[in-house]
């Protein structure tokens, strides 16, 4: 498995925001108000991750006071962070799309309301990639010290 791609995720989010935005231009009226609950819940695991990146770095690094890990649990969390990116990711496109879909209509109260909560689920869910980012940072195995000084020596002669 290879690490997310940055390039990939934006161009993810950018052809599901359009999508969205097509698709709301003509089916936005029959759509009921757009629930809050999204953004402390993306935030939520925005957070777990992180934290569960900074341990699992710790442990993989053997940082005093840790206990090591096994190689299973850091492919899993590796996966789960190639996960999140990518779910994230769609999660962004689609209320980007919800929110440049309603940016000319702000002088209504209900997709006024709604671009709001479309702008910070936006956030929230890009919070969300970096954290998944972070995550699967920190389940790459570091280079062996000594290897490295063999290779800067084998590159000096």
């Amino acid at each position: 498995m290879r690490p997310s791609r940055p390039l990939f995720l934006v161009a993810l989010v950018i052809v599901v925001a359009v999508i969205t935005w097509a698709v709301l231009r003509s089916a936005y009226v029959s759509l009921p108000p757009l629930p809050w609950t999204a953004v402390p819940t993306l935030l939520l695991l925005a957070l777990g991750e992180a934290f569960t990146g900074y341990n699992l770095m710790r442990r993989i690094r053997r940082k005093p006071n840790t206990k090591p890990v096994e190689p299973l649990a850091v492919a899993r969390m590796a996966a789960l962070g190639k996960a999140s990116a990518h779910t994230a990711a769609v999660i962004a496109g689609v209320f980007g799309g919800f929110a440049a879909s309603l940016a000319d209509s702000l002088d209504k109260s209900t997709p006024r309301h709604d671009f709001f909560v479309s702008v910070g689920t936006f956030l929230a869910a890009v919070v969300l990639v970096g954290a998944a980012f972070f995550l699967e940072y920190a389940c790459r195995v570091p280079k062996d010290p000594d290897e490295e000084e063999r290779n800067r020596n084998a590159s000096r002669a």
